[in-house]
């Protein structure tokens, strides 16, 4: 009797060995999809942060220059170069280079002038962060950019 209980079973099989292993890598796995989703959505938010800063960049320019008709259809309307002695064909070309930097393919804008009111608009893909093709984003602020001039009673 004592000869079967000196042969008892030391170490780990193979079995457990492999389901050692089978679930180190699903945890692997859902890490690795994890950090493919984080890595996609960064590049999202990076894109719409970018569209921000060139939509607001151009409301500046307008706020500098607001007596100057800034009206824009699209980018394909936008000056093909820029001239440094006129500063709304430069602001227009600059905004055009900017949103072409952004997205090349797909990526549009447009500046609407009601009165005294811009309103601006900055298209892009994002197709890669809602898997889908053709999807749009678009970034749109609307600002005043003077103040009317009082009228006399």
């Amino acid at each position: 009797m004592n000869a079967k209980m000196t042969s008892r079973q030391k170490g780990t099989t193979l079995i457990e060995v492999l389901v050692s292993l089978l679930v180190l890598a699903i945890g692997l796995l859902g890490a690795a999809a994890l950090q493919l989703n984080a890595l996609k959505y960064t590049d999202s938010s990076r894109t719409s942060s970018q569209a921000s800063f060139i939509a607001y960049d151009m409301m500046d320019r307008i706020r500098a220059n607001p007596d100057v008709d800034y009206q824009l259809a699209s980018l394909s309307a936008a000056p093909s170069g820029g001239d440094l002695n006129v500063p709304r064909t430069q602001d227009l070309y600059d905004f055009k280079t900017n949103i072409q930097n952004l997205d090349l393919a797909t990526g549009d804008g447009s500046i609407v002038v009601n009165k005294r009111e811009v309103t601006i608009t900055v298209s892009w893909s994002d197709a890669r962060a809602a898997n889908k093709a053709n999807t749009l984003q678009t970034f749109m602020v609307k600002s005043r950019v003077a103040i009317d001039t009082k009228v006399a009673q």
